[in-house]
């Protein structure tokens, strides 16, 4: 997989008892670039009366990915499309020098976003895949 636009992007908060907490963010240039090729293929078309039946209108593409830090037991992020902020629990804090990454997709259906799903590896492993919206 080639790099989407890799971005280090985080904001310190607090998460009680004085621990501090990362909240990453997404490159809104990298969602807009999946946004647009999801987009592209449905330019100029009447969908009513050219809904093409051999392949789905539903799309999943790669948005952005972020670099996490160690030591913490869920990753916190700030979700392109208005989806706000919501943290995904791992089933085991990240070992300090552990490579993790969450990884964003977005999803549409006929080039119209519908919601996205965050991919957190490990290692090259899968710890966790949770969707947000209403559809993918």
């Amino acid at each position: 997989m080639t790099s989407v636009g890799y971005q280090r992007s985080w904001v310190q908060g607090t998460r009680g008892a004085g621990e501090q907490q990362n909240e990453y963010s997404f490159s809104e240039e990298a969602v807009s670039r999946a946004l647009e090729a999801a987009r592209k293929p449905y330019e100029g078309r009447d969908l009513r009366a050219d809904i093409p039946t051999s392949q789905s209108p539903s799309l999943r593409s790669i948005g952005d990915c972020v670099d996490l830090t160690s030591g913490a037991s869920e990753v916190c992020l700030r979700l392109p499309l208005g989806l706000g902020r919501h943290c995904i629990s791992l089933p085991f804090d990240l070992p300090d020098g552990v490579a993790a990454q969450a990884c964003l997709y977005i999803c549409t259906t006929w080039g119209i976003p519908t919601g996205v799903s965050v991919r957190v590896t490990v290692g090259g492993f899968t710890v966790a895949d949770q969707s947000f919206g209403w559809g993918c």
